[in-house]
Parts: structure tokens; sequence; C-alpha cells
């Protein structure tokens, strides 16, 4: 399905920056999978969003990245991604064969959105979830495709001094996008944050 490309606006409100994780996960409904039937990435967005001049994936390696060249005003050539989620520092160069060193993840994976309540959402909605910083981040490319889909139940970062973040802004997007999750995926969350029970929402 053909989505019209529009830019990043009118996203869902913020969660409150005071609110835990941990309080905002006991918020979230808890239901079984929904069948994957109709899932398609188009179903979400042809592609990138722009946010100002620039696309949502170049404004994501801007966030992230450190010591970053361009080309042109907006698309970057290079820079240096401490990544999170295995912590190694990754040297970034745009192009065919070394881009894909870092890759944009979707914290909360488009697959598993899709079966958690996001099939119901409108195409507009969609679309917002896809584009939407709060969900994306610069990782490490090897490391992005072992987590493939998966939540948290099947699937956490190497680097466990990430894991309350990585939780937490899945929660975050679960929240602003009435997403819900499955027993096994709250237990593991809740495991995770036993180590750290002041952890906040981010939000962006």
């Amino acid at each position: 399905m053909a989505l019209l490309a529009v830019p990043i606006t009118n996203i869902p409100a913020q969660s409150a920056p005071t609110t835990s994780a941990a309080s905002a996960l006991e918020k979230i409904a808890v239901k079984g999978r929904a069948a994957k039937t109709g899932y398609e990435r188009s179903a979400f967005s042809d592609g990138w969003g722009d946010i100002g001049s620039c696309t949502v994936r170049n404004y994501i390696l801007k966030r992230d990245l450190k010591l970053i060249t361009y080309r042109g005003n907006c698309v970057v050539d290079t820079g240096v991604l401490v990544d999170p989620y295995s912590g190694k520092t990754i040297n970034f160069k745009y192009g065919v064969g070394t881009s894909l060193a870092v890759q944009i993840d979707h914290v909360v994976a488009l697959s598993d959105a899709w079966q958690k309540g996001a099939q119901k959402l409108d195409s507009s909605a969609r679309y917002k979830l896809y584009n939407d910083p709060l969900n994306l981040m610069a990782v490490d490319g090897p490391t992005n495709s072992s987590k493939g889909d998966s939540d948290a139940a099947s699937w956490l970062p190497p680097n466990k001094g990430y894991r309350c973040a990585y939780v937490a802004r899945q929660i975050a997007v679960k929240v602003r996008y009435k997403l819900w999750v499955t027993l096994a995926e709250k237990e593991a969350m809740q495991r995770v944050l036993a180590s750290c029970p002041k952890q906040k929402l981010p939000t962006s």
C-alpha cells in the first residue's frame, strides 16, 4: 500500500518526563500476539519521511553520531558511532558496502508492532510510528540484524549497561502508540527494570 510522504508532524503526545518506565509498563495492556497476516513494511511507510529539510535517516545519524562530516547540507558522509547495543565504536562512511555498518533500528520492530496493535492504527499513525525518532536509533548493523523483529522476551542488547534504557524506550513507544505487550515480554521488561526502578521514559 503506497503512502504519501509527508513531514513528520503531530506525533502523539509525549509521556511526561517524570514517568518511570516501570510504572508506565503497568498501564500497558497485556495480550497475546495477533496474526501477522497482512504485514508489510509498506503498510507503515514506503521509505523515510522528512524532518525539516533532511530525511529521517540523516536526522537520526546526525543525532546519534559524533565527528560528523556532510555531503551538502544534510547527507551524513562520515561519523563515529558509539553503539549502544554492543558498546563498540564504529566508523561510519556513506556508500554502498560501507553504510550498512551502521543501521537505523526500529526499537519496537515493525512486525512486532503490527502484531500488537499497529494493524488497528490508521495509515497516518503507522507512518508516524515508522518515522518517529523516539522509535529510531543508529546502531551496529550486524547486532541489529541479530535482533530481527524480536521483542524484549527474545532479544536484549548484548551491552547489559544499555538494557534499562532500551526497555524504557520500547515502553515509551508502546505507550505513545497504544500498543500492547505479551505476558512473556512484560515479565522480561520487569526483570530488566528491577535493577533500575527509577529509569525514566525517554521523550525523544
